[in-house]
């Protein structure tokens, strides 16, 4: 498991365990009761917490999101990365090598 590292395209990720989400809106929100935080993820980090319910390659989380919004892949693979890099600095996600 990886626990601080640069987070690649080829890493399977998948949600940890211990998070109360709702939707607000179009947001999800997100407590995570281990570390008594809120988040508020947003619609595509809410869509990117949805697409890793199972474990999942990064790159199919930006396949996926290219296919539902207008964006292009260098654009899309840097908000993604970035994004599920904090989820693992806040130790929301699991991450391991494919």
């Amino acid at each position: 498991m990886i626990k601080q590292a640069t987070m690649t395209i080829g890493h399977i990720v998948e949600q940890g365990k211990g998070n109360i989400v709702s939707n607000m809106g179009e947001d999800k929100v997100m407590l995570n009761v281990q570390h008594n935080k809120y988040y508020n993820l947003g619609e595509v980090g809410g869509r990117i917490w949805e697409l890793i319910a199972s474990p999942v390659v990064v790159a199919d989380v930006i396949l996926t999101l290219m296919s539902e919004y207008q964006v292009d892949k260098e654009q899309c693979e840097e908000h993604v990365i970035g994004f599920l890099e904090h989820l693992l600095k806040e130790e929301l996600i699991h991450v391991r090598e494919k």
